[in-house]
């Protein structure tokens, strides 16, 4: 996550990162990308997971191992 988060911060730093936006401060970058490695770690459906995000998968597992749901 760190690394991928990194590597575009290093994107964003020669490209989009000036006074008159779209991001001011290398914060607003950095809080934007790290939002975004969020959102595609936790929310986004996976193809492979059949269209499933990866919580919702670690739901299912748990469910199935242990017979409860997962407290959120």
């Amino acid at each position: 996550d760190n690394a991928l988060a990194e590597s575009q911060i290093g994107l964003y730093k020669t490209e989009l990162i000036r006074p008159d936006g779209p991001w001011p401060t290398l914060e607003h970058v950095e809080i934007a990308t790290l939002e975004w490695v969020h959102w595609f770690n936790t929310e986004r459906p996976h193809q492979a997971l059949d269209d499933l995000t990866p919580l919702q998968v670690e739901q299912i597992h748990y469910t199935h191992r242990t017979g409860h749901t997962k407290a959120a």
